[in-house]
């Protein structure tokens, strides 16, 4: 079996806060799941290439590089990505 190594890409993903909730819905064009109760339980569905998805707070919301967007768990994010400073 051959092996593989992802290529250096830069991306751009925000993490899921109560602070930027309403940012982070407007710019990945999501839905707001849970309307009616307070920001802190709510979530964001997401279309993906995949499928419908939902970020919950404390996920990524990554802009992949074709412009699609998708959640990923803090922990695959931190494993996978590195700061662009």
């Amino acid at each position: 079996m051959a092996k593989y190594r992802k290529k250096p890409i830069v991306i751009e993903a925000m993490q899921l806060t109560v602070d930027n909730f309403d940012q982070v819905l407007t710019w990945c064009k999501g839905e707001r799941v849970y309307k009616n109760i307070p920001v802190e339980f709510q979530e964001i569905a997401i279309d993906t290439l995949e499928g419908r998805m939902r970020a919950e707070l404390g996920d990524y919301v990554i802009c992949g590089v074709q412009g699609e967007f998708y959640p990923c768990k803090p922990s695959i994010f931190e494993a996978t990505y590195d700061k662009v400073v």
